[in-house]
């Protein structure tokens, strides 16, 4: 790339600071292998400028997913504590670029998880506690026809809804757990958790091996974004969203 991983986080984060979308400069300029490297870098400046690590999402884990952004494998993006919403959450529409939600579970981690050799066994005794949630996603760049600026900015992270959270009975099965979704009182459509690269156990498992590539580990209590059990939804200004996520309950938000 033309830019330093620096320059290029500096870059995006002006762009988050002003509310404004990625600089046309950016579009084809991250190499692939460059991509992980700038959303660190961006993550430094955060943390630098006075924000807190909350956890990590995991991206593009559904074959609906994948198809929908045409991107055929898994992402990973940063969670900010600041991100953090507690279901219902409200949010001011005119603020967003072109935004869009996503269904998921958010996992808490209760033990430390490192390396690629963590098995699903690992995932599943590692997990303290699952809420039902939502992504709340922007677009300030397109990520199925540019990946890599997608992956340094942050793969379209905004904020994530959590409901409450319910201790995790290891021999619950994810796989069988089925998101129910509805738009202004409207279902659109059942998804279990089987979309979810199997499990949602295997994005923990998946993370943890992808963190180990960049020397980095899932630290105790952070959290995790399971990745979607659906496709991406675009919305519109006045939405109320809520998913059901069986066992674990609802997750709202709405978009004035």
């Amino acid at each position: 790339m033309s830019l330093s991983p620096n320059n290029a986080a500096r870059k995006l984060h002006a762009a988050f600071d002003a509310n404004a979308l990625f600089p046309k400069t950016l579009s084809g300029a991250i190499a692939t292998d460059d991509a992980y490297a700038v959303q660190f870098e961006l993550l430094t400046l955060r943390e630098a400028n006075g924000e807190a690590l909350a956890g990590w999402k995991v991206g593009l884990t559904s074959i609906a997913m994948q198809r929908q952004q045409d991107v055929h494998e898994p992402c990973l993006g940063h969670l900010l504590v600041s991100g953090q919403r507690p279901a219902p959450a409200t949010f001011d529409f005119d603020t967003l670029h072109r935004p869009g939600f996503e269904n998921e579970l958010c996992l808490r981690v209760g033990k430390p998880l490192e390396g690629k050799d963590v098995s699903l066994a690992d995932a599943a005794h590692a997990v303290e506690s699952i809420a039902p949630a939502l992504e709340i996603i922007e677009r300030r760049s397109a990520l199925g026809t540019d990946f890599p600026l997608a992956i340094a900015g942050n793969a379209q992270q905004h904020a994530y809804v959590t409901g409450a959270f319910t201790p995790f009975q290891g021999d619950l099965n994810l796989a069988g757990v089925e998101a129910v979704v509805s738009i202004n009182g409207i279902e659109q459509e059942h998804a279990t958790g089987a979309e979810v690269l199997g499990t949602p156990l295997e994005s923990i498992r998946w993370l943890a091996g992808k963190l180990a590539e960049f020397g980095r580990r899932l630290e105790a209590g952070t959290l995790v974004m399971s990745g979607s059990f659906t496709r991406q939804y675009e919305i519109a200004k006045g939405d109320w969203i809520e998913t059901t996520f069986g066992p674990f309950g609802p997750a709202m938000a709405q978009f004035k």
